[in-house]
């Protein structure tokens, strides 16, 4: 007979944790697009101006970008059917990964289904228990994921700090096993620039594999938005290069790049490759539009650099904290506005969408405590009376909250 017992939630506590999140004030909904994504859409029902999109160049509607899109549709079907390990690799992922290799002036190319599956199952197929990874205390979560799931032992150096970094390698340096420094080539919090010279001339001391997550700076760095390997010309210097399709190229997906014998053992190892099923034929070949794209209109990036440069002055002239006070300085077109206390920075989110501008904010533990932020990322298809239209919402609600005077 059927105990009678009422059973207990087992799952009771994450309650206990979602209304502690709804206490400190730092509790969220998702907000629901309901048309493209864009410099003014539509989130809610509701048409703000959009400072919270990764879509640097605009590409997420390019025309050549949608049509390539619908070609490939039409030609190969919505979906691949299988891993590419069996029967999921199609003409077109090859083609892609050819371009891609091509564009980052490397060997060979693999593109994962995503930026995290690129750093965490790279991360974790290179190395193991006996190995050594000396990271960027503010790198990126996947990168974090992918150092514990190698079960190498894990040393943390300050924030761009390359004393820091050598000392940790210094005092490795007769250890057995295999030594990685990773860095982000920008990172997405501050919008900073990561000190690939310095450290890559570490890695080249000390013969330690050098890895770069490029993420933030496809698309935006280096010529023709080749990134940060480009931007500081250490090409051939950097071992591994991991990027993304998800940002400025405007649709899905992550890349890792470097050596033939690379790419082949990633063929071999990384899991998320193994074991996720390939792109859909239409991604590829919006990624592969999207980067015939950067070659043919430079004056993307050009105006991306320009709206980014007068919203840096304009946001710092009103008196916000846009960094460098406490907290790196931006140096690219993320820029955060530091506002320190969680719920005030929830406060002035919801205050600005409920004025026409859609600013996230980003409390801890994204960011550490104390450090919370309206994190504004600029593109290239924002005019002139958007931003100043955004910059005088951000002024209004600013000064009502207490965050500027």
């Amino acid at each position: 007979m059927a105990s009678s017992t009422a059973r207990t939630n087992p799952l009771s506590y994450l309650t206990d944790q979602l209304n502690d999140l709804k206490q400190k004030g730092t509790y969220f909904k998702l907000r629901v697009l309901d048309d493209e994504q864009a410099p003014v859409c539509t989130f809610d029902g509701k048409k703000v101006i959009n400072l919270a999109s990764n879509n640097y160049l605009g590409l997420t509607t390019h025309p050549k970008l949608r049509e390539a899109a619908l070609e490939a549709t039409r030609k190969f079907g919505v979906g691949s059917g299988a891993v590419r390990t069996i029967a999921g690799t199609m003409k077109i992922h090859m083609e892609l990964e050819e371009k891609i290799a091509r564009f980052k002036n490397v060997e060979a190319c693999v593109v994962f289904q995503s930026g995290f599956t690129a750093n965490a199952g790279t991360v974790s197929a290179l190395l193991g228990k006996d190995d050594f990874i000396i990271s960027d205390e503010l790198n990126h979560a996947s990168i974090i994921d992918g150092a514990r799931l190698s079960r190498a032992k894990i040393k943390v150096f300050r924030h761009k700090d390359v004393a820091h970094a050598e000392d940790l390698l210094h005092e490795i340096r007769n250890e057995p096993g295999h030594k990685l420094i990773i860095t982000d080539g920008v990172f997405s919090m501050d919008g900073d620039i990561g000190i690939l010279p310095e450290l890559t001339a570490l890695a080249e001391k000390y013969g330690a594999i050098m890895m770069v997550d490029d993420a933030h700076s496809s698309g935006v760095l280096g010529r023709n938005g080749r990134g940060t390997i480009d931007h500081f010309n250490l090409h051939g210097r950097v071992d591994v290069q991991v990027g993304t399709l998800s940002k400025a190229i405007g649709a899905l997906g992550g890349y890792v790049c470097g050596t033939r014998d690379l790419i082949e053992f990633l063929y071999h190892r990384g899991r998320p490759f193994l074991f996720s099923t390939s792109h859909p034929p239409s991604v590829a070949a919006t990624c592969f539009a999207a980067l015939d794209v950067l070659e043919q209109e430079p004056e993307r990036i050009e105006k991306l650099w320009e709206n980014t440069r007068y919203w840096k002055k304009e946001l710092g002239d009103l008196g916000f904290n846009i960094g460098g006070v406490n907290t790196p300085a931006s140096e690219t077109p993320i820029t955060p506005i530091i506002v320190g206390d969680g719920r005030l920075t929830m406060e002035f989110s919801t205050g600005l969408f409920k004025e026409g501008v859609l600013g996230t904010g980003i409390a801890f533990p994204t960011v550490p405590e104390g450090k919370a932020r309206i994190r504004t990322i600029m593109t290239a298809t924002h005019t002139k009376d958007e931003l100043d239209q955004a910059l005088d919402t951000l002024k209004r609600v600013g000064k009502r909250l207490g965050i500027i005077g």
